[in-house]
């Protein structure tokens, strides 16, 4: 069977898989505190249906998958799925993405699964910051769930946060020295449009030069992690002088890594997403029947997935290329 490759010769590995867009947070830059609707739960693509759609693509060189949300750790029996895709022929590496409030819980059980890593949104270390940007729960949650999944032997755990101007810079350092003693790998973030463009998101956008001028002026001798954690992607890796852990910049808008994708993402209403930010998706649903129908919608991603994003060009009040998604992250899965 052939691989996934598309029209710029990108070669794709990793699939990202929704499994709800519910969640309980309702963080300033993902959705609005109040007004969401949520999916039906016939409408969430069940445990069988996500099996077929990764055995295709499996098949077809996908070895990576990343299980998101909305908050995952929401949808029921989340071991039971994590074991059924770690059976998959090719599958070798399965990642969660969550916000870590359910995870003290559920860590030992989804390791025992066959999950391999995590990652743990966390934008503040401040209990009421963490309030004011997640709009509901609570910090020492995260901060237990984070110790469950050391415990637990998940590892590499990945801290992500999401950089925004005027609310959390000033935590920069205090992200920065968590990795001195601790053997956890911080990634900031740049704070995407993803289903809306507006005045918020410009004003809270900064580019990731905030955090090198930061260490900079800390004094940490910094250098580059070439020993970066497993699945690291797209993230500029870097390391303080000794430090036990590192640190990574996720630039998607100042300086976007398109030209290197690998990604498809399948939504928790199985759709086949070819790029994050525009509105193109594929239904996989009357595909399912079918390892050939399944084949030629792979294939048919492949053929529409554009070059790159744009959100440069957005943020510059440049003219777009075509039409944007109108999801949320939480309705696509990040």
């Amino acid at each position: 069977m052939t691989e996934l490759i598309d029209r710029f010769g990108r070669k794709h590995t990793y699939l990202r898989i929704s499994v709800t867009d519910r969640c309980n947070l309702r963080c300033l830059y993902c959705m609005p505190e109040e007004g969401m609707t949520f999916m039906e739960q016939e409408r969430l693509l069940t445990f069988g249906e996500i099996e077929r759609v990764v055995e295709a693509a499996a098949a077809r060189g996908i070895s990576k998958l990343r299980i998101t949300g909305g908050e995952p750790l929401v949808r029921p029996n989340l071991d039971e799925l994590i074991e059924r895709l770690a059976a998959i022929p090719g599958i070798r590496e399965i990642a969660l993405t969550t916000n870590g409030l359910l995870l003290e819980k559920q860590a030992k059980r989804l390791k025992e699964a066959g999950l391999t890593r995590v990652n743990i949104s966390l934008d503040t270390l401040d209990p009421a910051r963490f309030r004011f940007i997640a709009r509901r729960g609570h910090l020492d949650r995260v901060l237990d769930g984070i110790r469950a999944a050391a415990e637990a032997g998940l590892a590499p755990i990945k801290l992500n946060c999401v950089l925004l101007k005027g609310i959390n810079e000033d935590e920069i350092e205090s992200f920065l020295r968590m990795t001195l003693e601790q053997p956890l790998h911080v990634r900031f973030i740049e704070y995407m449009p993803i289903g809306h463009d507006d005045a918020g998101w410009r004003s809270h956008y900064l580019p990731l030069a905030r955090v090198l001028e930061t260490a900079e002026a800390a004094g940490f001798g910094l250098e580059l992690g070439e020993d970066a954690p497993a699945g690291s992607g797209p993230s500029e890796n870097w390391r303080i002088r000794g430090a036990a852990g590192t640190f990574g910049l996720i630039h998607p808008i100042s300086e976007h890594f398109c030209q290197s994708c690998n990604r498809l993402r399948l939504t928790a209403d199985g759709h086949i997403k070819p790029c994050l930010y525009w509105m193109d998706e594929l239904n996989v649903r009357a595909a399912l029947g079918s390892r050939e129908e399944l084949d030629a919608l792979l294939d048919r991603a492949m053929a529409i997935k554009p070059e790159n994003h744009e959100m440069a060009a957005l943020l510059a009040g440049e003219t777009l290329s075509r039409a944007p998604t109108e999801r949320r992250m939480s309705q696509i899965g990040g």
